[in-house]
């Protein structure tokens, strides 16, 4: 079970990713994939009867359009979450898209696949989602938009296109950090 009471089913074995591509119920429960689509935690918790509880997309569109823009290449869209609970971010394939594990079986096995892009998923809680919504400096953001894409890859077993620019990045901002902390004790 999950921390809201759902209960989850993890499925381990690459051939996994294959017969749920096919299989979308069993013994009469719905089976929906937590790295694809739009998914509502809160609704699947406590039922379709209740108010559902909406993401607040409204507060963030200023964020969402800066990461959008960031991004660009990058990403099929960005958008704000409730499927996270202590990540900044994660990466989903879109409702119809393949995922991103199936793309890399299928890639390993020798078929010539056209990349999909990930949908960025952010979650409004985070500090991390805060302190960016509040920077001003473009290049920072830009910064912390890649490290931020980067990690939510590194989270779902990617590989990183630019592993030495991550780092850089991630190094630069880590001696900002340190260095304001220095300052202002």
């Amino acid at each position: 079970r999950s921390k809201k009471g759902i209960e989850v089913l993890l499925l381990t074995d690459p051939i996994d990713e294959w017969l749920t591509t096919h299989l979308t119920e069993f013994d009469g429960r719905p089976l929906q994939s937590v790295t694809r689509g739009e998914l509502d935690l809160d609704q699947l918790a406590q039922g379709k009867d209740e108010e559902k509880k909406q993401p607040k997309t409204g507060e963030y569109e200023d964020l969402i359009k800066r990461l959008k823009k960031t991004l660009d290449e990058r990403v099929k869209d960005v958008r704000v979450t409730h499927r996270l609970t202590v990540s900044p971010a994660c990466l989903v394939a879109d409702e119809h898209d393949m995922s991103r594990h199936l793309e890399q079986i299928l890639k390993a096995s020798g078929q010539a696949l056209p990349g999909t892009k990930p949908i960025l998923e952010i979650n409004p809680d985070h500090p991390l989602i805060a302190k960016m919504r509040n920077e001003q400096d473009e290049s920072r953001f830009s910064d912390w938009s890649h490290i931020l894409f980067d990690q939510a890859l590194l989270s779902e077993g990617g590989r990183l296109e630019d592993p030495a620019g991550f780092v850089h990045r991630l190094n630069t901002m880590l001696v900002e950090l340190a260095e304001s902390t220095d300052s202002s004790g």
